[in-house]
């Protein structure tokens, strides 16, 4: 062996193909592991790892279609519950300068991706979003619907990215190209309330989507960017400059030539403005609110007892109510009809008025009525979270606008140079009214008017609002003696000056002796006969049989309720009077028939909360008595002034000072309660005879009444109607004769008076009516 064989060891030089393959297998593991990663990556995000995402019910229920539909018992769609109000499209319904237009701005490879643009998110990634945006038209819709990109954090930007992604992936699983689009169109927000395309072409361009012209699709589209930055009424230069933009882009991707570009650019923007309100019906919103809480009431024990979660405003239901939207129509005609008049006449009394509206208020408690109602608009909650005073916040109200946007019953009138303290005076002379009919033979609603218009007076004011009932409180306590003492309507009370304790009650004119009977007594709506009822029967029972008639609200424990010092609502007051109507058998008021859900499942379906309160005839002596109050009495205009000649039973109410008037009509098939007054109790008309139940709420009534016995078989409400009487009635009443019924003389002997003077009085009680009656009032200002 040779001496460098021996010394010379040679090194090894490594193999060229061995550093290729370990080179490869790092690149094709880390491609693998990119790979895994993004995938895993996804997989998390789409599984909430990364934080809440929507499940596949949301997906395939966005909640653009899935507002819940309220229909009337004669099939009519009244209304729906829905975050927002939108009126939807089809596809169909898309011009197709819309869709090039859409598609030429937005997303020109729409119709090959699968929700994400990989060439698009490449360029915007390379070029650090120097080159435009990513976002598809999926993207986008993703984003509307379930993700919220709001955070400055870059970490959380790119999780919502991510989120973002994953959901127009889904989506373009579910839904076609055609389906995509329209739904980003019905979805977006143009402002002014123009939610969706249908309605930002009402309010921008006052027509309809399918009516679009090339000028005015491109300016929508363009808003698409910025709806605020490039809005035609409020920025119309840069609103025409970004509109040209669109129409660039369609002449470069071929959907325009430069000819139709041109000439579409050298036409102006031209905006007809239309206002949306909120709300589909001013008068619709008052039965929603009560509706809503019932729905929403029931939906909590459900879920308590079973578990299972309803979303009034993203599960599609359908709501079937009792009401019947032509005789909702009348009501709120019959409303309205009657208060344009009066309002007319109430202003005309505080013409000249210091105080006005109110009487017999010191300036110091007229102005701090007024401060109340100011803390209770937003305007006020709004500046009062901007940290200014109270000092401030009242030289604000009383400030001077240019505009101010108040209430009449001739549409939206815009004031100049008013206060916004200026226009809550000016709503505290707004009349308002509570309106409710219901079947009493089964409970259901038929109308229900809860106030005059819910965008500036948003209270109930048929089961929200309590006020004074006055003599319509009387039935109750004749209900009382006729059950608890065997009276009939031919019994007679003295009619001679009485009291009880320190009280003192007193007759509308002044007269007294001699005796009535109930029949009488109850017609003229004498003060003093109904305390010596209530006296006989104690006041207990009387609260008692109230409650019975389905009264929840509070009774004071006081004589001077027999002439109405408590405070109840109307659909209490109806909801007791049907019980005569229906044979002594309480029914309580219902809205609701039945709630479906999506699938046509029944959730809820109407089963009537009934109870015998009293038997047929003690009902059928009240339904006499009333009568009376109608043929001779206190109602006696539905005769002699509104011509209704069916069987009418009837009680008129007029409270303290004439604050609150209330008429209750009970026909065989149809019972209605109405209230009028002002929202403050202070405010009212001075004399009687323009503020009693008879001059206020009664002529309501009528008006309504005659649109539905003009309809009557439609409704299964006719003038032929006769109220049920028991068959051996003769022999349970201890009356000489049925003619004897009718007679308006008092069994002992005659009673002259003067029905001139019959109207309501309620005395005027320490304590009774002494708080206006506060927080009813909220008022909406525009500046």
């Amino acid at each position: 062996m040779s001496t460098q064989n021996k010394n010379t060891q040679k090194t090894k030089k490594p193999s060229k193909t061995f550093s290729i393959k370990r080179m490869l297998f790092i690149l094709w593991g880390l491609f693998i592991a990119g790979i895994l990663g993004v995938f895993l990556l996804f997989w998390g995000t789409s599984h909430g790892i990364l934080g809440e995402m929507p499940d596949v019910q949301a997906l395939e229920n966005p909640d653009i279609y899935v507002s819940s539909e309220i229909y009337s018992s004669d099939g009519v769609l009244l209304d729906r519950f829905e975050t927002e109000k939108r009126i939807p499209v089809t596809y169909k319904d898309l011009p197709q300068y819309l869709v090039d237009a859409l598609l030429a701005r937005e997303d020109i490879r729409f119709e090959e991706h699968s929700g994400i643009d990989p060439r698009s998110t490449l360029r915007a990634i390379t070029s650090g979003g120097g080159s435009g945006g990513a976002s598809t038209i999926t993207q986008q819709l993703a984003k509307q619907l379930f993700t919220v990109n709001s955070s400055t954090n870059t970490f959380e930007r790119g999780i919502q990215k991510l989120k973002e992604w994953v959901v127009a992936v889904e989506l373009e699983k579910r839904y076609t190209k055609e389906e995509i689009i329209v739904m980003y169109l019905n979805k977006f927000d143009f402002v002014y309330n123009a939610n969706g395309i249908e309605l930002a072409s009402k309010v921008y361009f006052n027509t309809t989507t399918s009516k679009l012209t090339l000028e005015e699709s491109a300016m929508l589209i363009a808003m698409l960017k910025n709806p605020v930055a490039f809005n035609p009424i409020r920025n119309p230069n840069d609103a025409k400059h970004e509109r040209d933009v669109v129409l660039n882009q369609m002449v470069k991707y071929n959907f325009l030539t430069k000819e139709e570009a041109t000439n579409a650019k050298a036409k102006p923007i031209k905006i007809d403005k239309q206002e949306i309100n909120t709300i589909s019906e001013s008068y619709s919103a008052y039965y929603k609110h009560e509706l809503r809480r019932e729905i929403q009431e029931y939906f909590k024990n459900l879920e308590k007892e079973t578990g299972k979660k309803y979303n009034l405003y993203k599960d599609g239901l359908k709501i079937y109510v009792t009401l019947d939207s032509r005789m909702q129509k009348m009501a709120e005609d019959a409303v309205a009809k009657h208060l344009k008049t009066i309002q007319k006449t109430f202003f005309a009394e505080h013409k000249n008025n210091k105080k006005a509206p109110f009487y017999g208020l010191s300036e110091e408690k007229r102005q701090r009525i007024f401060q109340r109602a100011m803390k209770n608009t937003h305007v006020y909650k709004h500046w009062k979270n901007l940290g200014k005073s109270e000092e401030e916040i009242l030289a604000e109200f009383k400030k001077p606008k240019d505009s101010v946007k108040i209430f009449t019953w001739d549409g939206v009138e815009y004031r100049k140079n008013m206060s916004l303290m200026d226009s809550i005076q000016y709503h505290k002379h707004i009349l308002q009214a509570g309106m409710m009919s219901m079947d009493p033979k089964d409970g259901t609603i038929k109308a229900w008017v809860g106030g005059i218009n819910w965008d500036y007076f948003k209270y109930d004011h048929v089961k929200q609002a309590r006020r004074q009932v006055g003599s319509v409180f009387k039935p109750f306590v004749y209900v009382t003696a006729i059950n608890q003492m065997n009276y009939t309507p031919c019994n007679t009370v003295s009619n001679a000056p009485f009291s009880i304790g320190n009280w003192k009650p007193r007759n509308a004119n002044g007269k007294y002796g001699g005796s009535q009977d109930l029949r009488t007594a109850l017609a003229w709506s004498t003060n003093v006969v109904t305390a010596r009822l209530i006296a006989q029967t104690g006041v207990e029972p009387v609260i008692q049989i109230a409650k019975e008639l389905g009264v929840e609200s509070k009774i004071p424990k006081d004589y001077t309720i027999a002439l109405g010092s408590a405070d109840l609502t109307v659909y209490e007051m109806v909801g007791a009077m049907s019980t005569f109507a229906n044979g002594g058998i309480y029914i309580k008021p219902e809205l609701i028939v039945r709630i479906e859900d999506k699938t046509g499942r029944v959730i809820k379906d109407y089963r009537p909360e009934t109870r015998e309160v009293v038997n047929e005839y003690v009902a059928y002596a009240m339904i006499d008595l009333m009568q009376g109050v109608t043929n001779k009495g206190t109602g006696r205009w539905v005769r002699t002034k509104y011509g209704i000649n069916s069987e009418v039973a009837s009680k008129t109410g007029t409270t303290n000072d004439n604050s609150d008037g209330w008429f209750i009509g009970i026909t065989p098939n149809l019972v209605t309660g109405v209230w009028v007054g002002c929202e403050d109790r202070f405010a009212h008309f001075q004399s009687t005879g323009r503020g009693q139940g008879a001059a206020t709420a009664l002529p309501i009534w009528a008006y309504y009444m005659q649109g539905v016995y003009k309809n009557g078989k439609e409704f299964g409400v006719t003038t032929a109607d006769k109220f049920e009487k028991p068959k051996d009635l003769d022999e349970k009443w201890d009356c000489s004769s049925l003619t004897g019924f009718h007679s308006y003389g008092s069994m002992g002997g005659t009673f002259d008076y003067d029905y001139s003077d019959a109207v309501e009085y309620v005395d005027p009680l320490q304590g009774v009516n002494s708080n206006a009656n506060s927080g009813n009032d909220t008022i909406n200002f525009n500046q």
